[in-house]
Formats: C-alpha cells, sequence, structure tokens
C-alpha cells in the first residue's frame, strides 16, 4: 500500500492521505465482506471521511484522524501479506493499539501487525495467536521467565494461550511432559453428595483443561499422552510432595488456592520446567474469610527474580464482546459501592491480603 503526500487546507486544517491497494490484494480482503470492516473504521473515525474508488482509498479529515487512518491500513496490509486474513475484531483491536500510540497511553513499540501475526501453535487447521498487546507480552513472558503469573477477568485468555504455549513446548521437546492442575474448591464443600468415584467427582473441575487440549491435539492421541504420563491432569492436592522436572505445569484458577497451597505449588518447582499460574482474583469460590494465595502471593513475589506477573484486563477480552463489557460494569459498581462482584466484601472470597484487580 503507498501513501500520497498529505496535502492540508489551513483554512479547515484538514489533512488528506490516498492509499493503493496492491493488484495482489483483493479490494474485498481490505474492506470486508459488505465493506464490514470499512465500516468498523468509519465508525472510530466519525468526523473523517474515507472513499473508495477501484482500489484506492482515501482520507480527508483531522490531520490526526488522518494519520491514523493511514497507520491503520498500513498495518491491515502487512497482516493480510502474511496471508492472515482480517476481521473485525482484528480491526478494532489495531485501532484501539494505534490510538493508546497517539495518546502516549501505550507502554511499548509493538505494532497491531506484530501482535497479529505471533503464531503460537498451529493445530487442526487452526492456528493459535495473541490477539491483543497484553496478551503478546504474556505469551513473551512464558518464553523469558521460569514462573509467569496471568492475573486477569474471565475470557482474556489466561489459561488458553499457556496451554498452546505448553503444547507448543512439548512438541519443540523443550519439556518432556504437561502437568494442569486446578485446585477443586467446590469439590471440597459437596465430593461426598456427588456420584461415582473420586476421579468421577473431581472430573467436571478438569474438564475445561481437557476442553483446550482437545483443541490443540488431535483428540484420539491424548489418552495415549495421558496413559504414558507426558500429559498430566489432576486436582492441586495430587501434586503435596512432589518435585516436577523436565515439565511445562499450569496452575488454572489460582485465586481458589490457600497462601499454603500456592507456597507448596510454587516449591514443586524442578530443573528445566517451566510454571504458569492462572486466576482472576475478582472470582474466588473460597470460603468465608480465607486468603487468597493468588492475592498474596503478588505482595511477596513482586520483583523476584525469573518471576512475572502478566495483568491483563477487560480491553483483553476475547469471548463475545459482552463479556468485556460485563466486566467493566461489575468494576464500575464495586468502586462506587465498595463491593466485590455486586456482593457485599463480607461476603464468599474476603480476604485480608490486598490485592489488585488484575489490571
Amino acid at each position: 500500500m503507498t501513501e500520497t503526500p498529505t496535502a492540508h487546507t489551513p483554512a479547515q486544517e484538514q489533512a488528506r492521505a490516498q492509499f493503493t491497494v496492491p493488484a495482489q490484494h483483493p479490494m474485498v480482503t481490505v474492506l470486508g465482506s459488505g465493506d464490514s470492516l470499512l465500516r468498523v473504521i468509519e465508525k472510530a473515525f466519525p468526523a473523517a471521511d474515507i472513499h473508495v474508488r477501484g482500489n484506492e482509498i482515501s482520507a480527508v479529515g483531522d490531520p490526526v484522524d488522518v494519520a491514523l487512518i493511514s497507520r491503520v491500513f498500513d498495518e491491515m496490509m502487512l497482516v493480510l501479506r502474511t496471508g492472515q486474513p482480517m476481521t473485525e475484531d482484528a480491526v478494532e483491536r489495531s485501532i484501539a493499539m494505534l490510538k493508546a500510540s497517539e495518546n502516549g497511553t501505550s507502554d511499548g513499540p509493538e505494532t497491531p501487525a506484530q501482535v497479529l501475526t505471533q503464531n503460537i501453535l498451529s493445530s487442526r487447521g487452526r492456528t493459535i495467536r495473541p490477539k491483543t498487546l497484553n496478551q503478546k507480552r504474556y505469551v513473551d513472558a512464558i518464553d523469558k521467565h521460569t514462573i509467569v503469573f496471568g492475573i486477569g477477568p474471565a475470557g482474556t485468555g489466561k489459561t488458553y494461550l499457556a496451554m498452546a504455549k505448553a503444547v507448543q513446548a512439548l512438541q519443540s521437546k523443550q519439556v518432556n511432559r504437561i502437568i494442569l492442575t486446578r485446585p477443586a474448591v467446590e469439590a471440597g464443600e459437596r465430593l461426598g453428595f456427588l456420584p461415582g468415584t473420586l476421579y468421577e467427582k473431581i472430573d467436571p473441575y478438569l474438564r475445561p483443561l481437557y476442553d483446550a487440549l482437545h483443541d490443540m491435539l488431535d483428540p484420539d492421541s491424548i489418552p495415549r499422552l495421558m496413559a504414558a504420563g507426558t500429559i498430566e491432569v489432576a486436582p492441586l492436592a495430587y501434586m503435596r510432595g512432589r518435585t516436577l522436572n523436565d515439565a511445562f505445569i499450569i496452575l488454572d484458577e489460582a485465586q481458589n488456592t490457600s497462601p499454603e497451597q500456592m507456597k507448596m505449588f510454587l516449591t514443586r518447582l524442578g530443573f528445566d520446567s517451566k510454571i504458569v499460574i492462572t486466576g482472576d482474583v475478582t472470582q474466588v469460590d473460597l470460603p468465608n474469610g480465607q486468603k487468597s494465595g493468588l492475592r498474596q502471593v503478588q505482595e511477596i513475589l513482586e520483583g523476584v527474580e525469573d518471576v512475572h506477573f502478566s495483568r491483563l484486563s477487560s480491553h483483553d477480552v476475547v469471548r463475545h464482546k459482552l463479556v468485556g463489557r460485563i466486566v467493566d460494569a461489575y468494576e464500575k459498581y464495586d468502586s462506587k459501592y465498595g463491593t466485590e462482584n455486586g456482593a457485599p466484601k463480607s461476603g464468599r472470597g474476603k480476604s485480608g491480603a490486598k490485592g489488585t484487580k488484575g489490571k
């Protein structure tokens, strides 16, 4: 894509830019089906006039808006050149990243194209990659550090991206096994009332980890890998007394660990292993008055070498757009009324430990 020199009209303080889309890229890949991608850009810059004629795109408006629109199309072309299609969500996230950079609220040099084209794992015809800047930094931190905490609300990809990195590490022989674990807090309260064996009672609390595995590996290979001990999915209590070498270990739903459980888990770390701990400190299911190990550990380990805290927010939610809005609405309500998840702080999940909101 080429850009013509920007022309300014002093009286109106407007600028104009023109882009030429290379012939090898059909306009539908740039504008979207039914101009859906173009409408996303027009909505983000309502004061600018964007026109399309053939393979030429022009933008007229405020110089700052026109410069950002120019960068949006440049970043889109960089992504399209990799063979990856652009989606409405990807365009929206690209615009948000570029606006943050322009406003000085972005704290890094990464560009939208760098974020959107970073492949983690390709499986069964689809590629898993970060979709936001914080997700990219989270994935990069897993590469660079031995212990990484992914803290943020539901839908931010904390566990899913960690699982993808674990499978990638196993396939590239960086580790010999994957260990996935969760605290079965609710099971601890009602285990005796559930039918079946102990494994059958605990299984529902581990099911989300199985579901992610099925997205990333051939389902037929999973029972074989589990039978061989290459992949282990187990409740947190099964980690006690073990030293885990040559393994990629993920602790999910870590907000439901006690401080004692968190210390126990962290000290399982063996040689040539990596630990990723994920959780949402706003969704604690511990009995009233019990501290969350995830909240406390942030105060204890913040600043310790080779331990990294990645904090994600509602802006990193990659589920339905409404999920991000719900997270924001609860945060505003809690801030206004001094509650947690809309309930009094004296309710479930109260903690004497000072924590963060996963920002």
